[in-house]
Formats: C-alpha cells, sequence, structure tokens
C-alpha cells in the first residue's frame, strides 16, 4: 500500500508532459517528405506525417526543416497537411509472443492487421494507410515461474523468471538495462506483457519492454566464435563451415536455390531461434516462404518450425522505406533472444533490395551518388547491420554466452559478384556460400561453386574433438582434389580426354564422386535433407579411402575401367541414404570390401598369367 500512494503521489506533482513538436508538411517526393516547424525535433525521431497518421523516421534536419522518410505509402499527401514528432526513435516491442509472429519491416502484426482491419482501397490484401497494432498480444497470460526471490540483489540481465513460449524454447524474463536493485513482490502467476512481474528498487519491472532498433544491444564482452554453426549441409559443413555468430555471405542470381537453402539452414542449422527478414522480395516468393514456414517440423521437438520463428515480410511492391527499417527490426530481435542466452539464426533475403532502398531515399535526397548510383554511405550502412552479429557473454552475474549469427543472401543484377552490395559485404563477412547459375542449370543443389567459396573461420580445433581427429587432414584433401580436378577438366577442354594417363583419369573419377555423391545433397529428401558431421565424415573417409587405393593399384598396373565398376565403388552412389547411426560402421566395411574386391582381382590377375606362362 505505501508503495501504491508514494507513486499516486509522485504523479500527481509530476509536471505535465509538454506537447510533441507539430509542424507542416512542406514537399513531398515519393517516400521523402520535409516538413517546417518542428522544433526541437532529433536526427531519427519517428514522426506522424499527414491527416492519415503515416509512420516515418526524420533522416536529415536542414535548418528549420525536417526531412523524413516515410515507411508507408505517401499517395494522396498535400502539402499543408500536419506532421507530430513522437520524440522518440523507431523502437520494436520485445517480450513473450514474438515466435511464431509475422511482422512487416517496422513490426506491425501483419496477421492481426489483416484479420481486423480494411485493407488499403478496399483491398484487405494491402495493409491501411496509418494502420497501427501492438506488435505483443494484450490480451493473451502468460504463466510466470520465479527464478528469484524477494531481497534479491540484481542487476541489469539477471533472470528474474521464465516463460514457456513455446514447446520449443523457455523465455527468460531479464533485469532490464539500466534498472539495478533489490527485487522486491516477485511471484508467480499469470500475466499480460504490461502488468509488472516483479519490483526492482523503485520500478516495476514487467515482460515487455521497447528497444530502439538502431542502437546495438549491450552485451558484457563479445568473444571468439570457436564453434561452428552446424547446417547439416555437406558442402557447408566440410568446406565452408560457419562460426557461431558469424556472417555468411549467399550471392547469387536468379534460380540458384537462394530461398530453399535458407529453407533448409532455418530447419536444420543447429539455432535455438531462427528471424527470416524477406526484404524487398517479389510477393509471390515471398508467400511461398510464408506459407512454407509453417508447414515445417521442427526436428528437435516435432511441433512447427514457426514455434522457434520470427518471420519479417517486406514484399517489393511495400513502401521501400520500410526495407531499410526491416534489418534493423529483425538484428534486434536476434539480439534480444540473443540475450537470453540463446543462439539465434538471421537470415536477411536480400541485402541487395535493402541496397536498392537506400539508392532510391538517397536520390530522393538529391545526395552525390556514389558507384552504380549506391550512396557513398553504403558501406557504412551494411556495416552497421552485419557486425552486430557475433557471439557474447550477455549482461548479467550468471555469465550466459549467446550468439547472433547472420546469413545474408545477396542478388547481384545478372549475377555479377563485382557489383557494390557484394563486394562490400564480402569485406564484412567471413564465409563466402557463391551460388552458381551453371550448378543450379544442371540441378546440382544446393548450388555452391566449390572454386569460389571461402571459409575464413578456424574451426578445425572443434571438428577434431567433437567429430574425428583425421577431419582437418581429409577435408584438405577433398578441397585439393576437386581443385585439381578443375584444372585436369581444363586441359580435356582444350586437348580432348585422351590427353590424360590414367592417374589423371582416376583424380576425375574421384572428383565425380565428390560432386555428385557428397556435395550434391536433395533438401526434400527425408534422409539426405540434414547429414550430421559424424556421418559427413564417414561419407568423406570411404571416398578417400577408395580413391588412394584406386591410384595405388593403378599404379601396380591395374584397369582404373575394372576397378571402377566394383561393388563396393557403386556402394559410394548411395552413401548419402544410410542411417546416420550406422554411417561410420557402413563405411568401414565398405573399405573393406573394396580392399578385398582389388585384392580378388589382383590374384585373379596375377594367376591367369602364371598359366598362360606355363602353356608357353
Amino acid at each position: 500500500m505505501t508503495r501504491t500512494l508514494r507513486r499516486r503521489s509522485a504523479s500527481a506533482d509530476a509536471t505535465p508532459p509538454a506537447p510533441p513538436p507539430a509542424g507542416t508538411l512542406v514537399r513531398v517526393a515519393g517516400p521523402v517528405v520535409a516538413a517546417d516547424g518542428l522544433a526541437g525535433v532529433r536526427l531519427y525521431d519517428v514522426a506522424s506525417v499527414g491527416e492519415a497518421g503515416l509512420i516515418g523516421e526524420v533522416i536529415r534536419l536542414d535548418a528549420g526543416t525536417a526531412v523524413i522518410q516515410v515507411h508507408e505509402d505517401t499517395s494522396g499527401l498535400r502539402v499543408g497537411e500536419p506532421v507530430v514528432s513522437t520524440g522518440a526513435p523507431l523502437e520494436v516491442e520485445l517480450g513473450p509472443g514474438l515466435l511464431g509472429s509475422i511482422f512487416d519491416g517496422i513490426q506491425r502484426p501483419l496477421t492481426v492487421l489483416a484479420a481486423g482491419r480494411e485493407g488499403r482501397d478496399g483491398d484487405a490484401a494491402f495493409i491501411r494507410r496509418g494502420a497501427t497494432a501492438p506488435a505483443l498480444t494484450r490480451d493473451r497470460r502468460w504463466p510466470f515461474e520465479p527464478a528469484v526471490r524477494d531481497d534479491a540483489v540484481v542487476v541489469p540481465g539477471d533472470v528474474l523468471g521464465t516463460v514457456r513460449e513455446s514447446a520449443a524454447l523457455v523465455h527468460r524474463i531479464l533485469v532490464p538495462n539500466g534498472v539495478a536493485g533489490v527485487v522486491t513482490n516477485v511471484r508467480a502467476g499469470s500475466f499480460t506483457v504490461d502488468e509488472p512481474v516483479a519490483w526492482v528498487g523503485e520500478r516495476p519491472v514487467s515482460m515487455a519492454h521497447r528497444w530502439p532498433v538502431r542502437r546495438p544491444r549491450p552485451v558484457a564482452r563479445h568473444v571468439e566464435t570457436d564453434a561452428p554453426m552446424v547446417t547439416g549441409q555437406r558442402v557447408i559443413d566440410t568446406l565452408f563451415p560457419l562460426a557461431q555468430g558469424g556472417v555468411a555471405i549467399i550471392p547469387g542470381g536468379f534460380g540458384t536455390g537462394k530461398t530453399v537453402e535458407e529453407q533448409a539452414l532455418a530447419k536444420w542449422a543447429d539455432t535455438d531461434v531462427v528471424v527470416y527478414i524477406g526484404c524487398g522480395e517479389r510477393g509471390n516468393e515471398l508467400t511461398e516462404v510464408l506459407q512454407e514456414f509453417p508447414r515445417l517440423t521442427d526436428p528437435r521437438t516435432g511441433s512447427g518450425l514457426m514455434e522457434r520463428t520470427v518471420l519479417i515480410a517486406n514484399t517489393s511492391n511495400m513502401p521501400v522505406a520500410a526495407r531499410e527499417a526491416s534489418v534493423y527490426t529483425g538484428i534486434t530481435i536476434a539480439e534480444y533472444y540473443r540475450d537470453q542466452g540463446y543462439a539465434v539464426a538471421l537470415l536477411a533475403d536480400s541485402t541487395s533490395r535493402w541496397g536498392e532502398a537506400l539508392r532510391e531515399v538517397s536520390a530522393r535526397l538529391e545526395e552525390m551518388p556514389g558507384e552504380e548510383g549506391y550512396p557513398a554511405y553504403l558501406a557504412a550502412r551494411l556495416a552497421e547491420f552485419y557486425e552486430r552479429a557475433g557471439a557474447a557473454v550477455c549482461l548479467g552475474s550468471e555469465g550466459r554466452r549467446g550468439a547472433v549469427t547472420v546469413i545474408g543472401a545477396v542478388s547481384p543484377p545478372g549475377g555479377d559478384f563485382y557489383e557494390p552490395v557484394t563486394q562490400h559485404s564480402l569485406r564484412l563477412g567471413g564465409t563466402l556460400w557463391a551460388l552458381d547459375v551453371d550448378l543450379a542449370r544442371r540441378r546440382h543443389f544446393p548450388a555452391i561453386d566449390w572454386t569460389r567459396s571461402y571459409s575464413l573461420y578456424d574451426l578445425a580445433e572443434w571438428f577434431r574433438t567433437e567429430v574425428n581427429s583425421a577431419w582437418e587432414e581429409d577435408r584438405a584433401w577433398a578441397r585439393a582434389l576437386l581443385q585439381r580436378e578443375q584444372e585436369l577438366l581444363d586441359i580435356v577442354q582444350l586437348l580432348g580426354p585422351d590427353a590424360l594417363g590414367a592417374a589423371e583419369r582416376v583424380v576425375l573419377a574421384t572428383g565425380r564422386r565428390l560432386r555428385r555423391d557428397f556435395l550434391q545433397q536433395s533438401a526434400f529428401d527425408d534422409v539426405d535433407a540434414f547429414c550430421s558431421p559424424a556421418k559427413q565424415h564417414a561419407m568423406l573417409a570411404a571416398i578417400r579411402h577408395v580413391h588412394d587405393g584406386t591410384a595405388a593399384a593403378v599404379e601396380a598396373g591395374e584397369d582404373d575401367g575394372r576397378l571402377a565398376q566394383l561393388p563396393s565403388v557403386a556402394e559410394i552412389a548411395r552413401m548419402k541414404f544410410w542411417p546416420a547411426d550406422e554411417a561410420e560402421e557402413r563405411s568401414t566395411a565398405l573399405c573393406e570390401a573394396f580392399d578385398r574386391e582389388v585384392t580378388a582381382g589382383d590374384s585373379s590377375d596375377s594367376g591367369g598369367d602364371t598359366e598362360e606362362s606355363g602353356d608357353g
């Protein structure tokens, strides 16, 4: 009661807040407008534009004029309409209920708006201009379990309690940044996201709070990324692994399989939470994602994959300025779950469309264009986004570790990897998975070009310790052989296959097996869609054993054509369908069978030569 009286007295004596600054619209240029009279407005404050209350951000202050990029359709705006500043930056709501939700670029819940509001121009397929709705449901009650007791002393980042947000994840309610002290009035029960679940010092703490999207969330310290994000994709995990908290770039032209690959990563990657940003992609392609994700089954829990996924949808026909906000919205949500100690994968599809949004807004601002018309600050903006990835020790006294891994798809025009967005992204990423149009046309998926891709992360020690001591040696052998195969294929194109000797033909045969039976992988096969690191090494070890045995036998005079027809060699094509728990045993059996077949062939040839010599 004392606390209640103190709060009422304080509110009664408080000075009423000043009215928000208001101005008048003086210029409209597509998604960029200008307003006069917004005294005291700050850069990146959110403003309500026009009589429809369109949402915009202040992006330039010029004398008495504020330039605003509007995140909604500006059709019909007139000079002279009112513009009101909210006095706060663009923020997202963070709390239980994010998982399974579908938002637009400024975190408006699309399912809520579609169900309860009329669309633009009477079409429910479009969001009505100025429509708003809370990102988190206000009437749902969440069962809160305290993790601390009254009189406990807490600091920012400590866990106050937990909420079972879904079957896949326990949501940790943390002490907000800037709040510390003694806990009082903490109790178990069911609460909405706005109701206090505890008091820390003199401040009530609820399950939800807001955070500016352009400000990175703080951590205790960043740490080295020493473990991979296991994806179950052989070409990735074996040849070009990605570290937890790292950055991967996936450039590729139309039809190279970016969307399917990202769906496979979302389903199988070793992460707790997935944030998918559909930034400026075609409507039908994003619709396919929105329809497919809810139908995907989470292999961890057996329930729907959406129970640990947040989708941000911003199609190419949506307002262009909202694309720029969508990536910041997504990375902020990812950081929120990182702070709870989870591994988060953020999939951005695609940053090229985001760059196009920057270019259009820059042109409206009449800024000096840079390379290919992009603004001069393109590299800086990309760095602001990608550098928010990383592994970290989170705030709090528990020393939790979390990670945000960013996978950015790039759609270079005409597959040109030398265009600005791709080049700037490559400088910021530690892994490149270069998608190749020719591989996609040959139905080789994932269409990752092993001659152009790379990984800068040193994860050899983890694979040696957790998978197999020979992992790094076998991986280096595979990469060297694929490189040698490419050199021999270039020779064949120039001089023909007759220019190669038997040893070179063995290299070509092994290269084909690596490409077709190891690197190629079906995302739609129940067994082959995911391949554990242990199975990957078992397959690779079998291919290497057959290659080394074949090369030795050919050097001793054996016919490489006969060796290629051995039953054990034919079994290599069926390795991808081995059960994961039997892969190592079957790999050993295949190697032993190959050795027996080669030895039996040598004995047969030796016996025939002796008999012929006796007849002579």
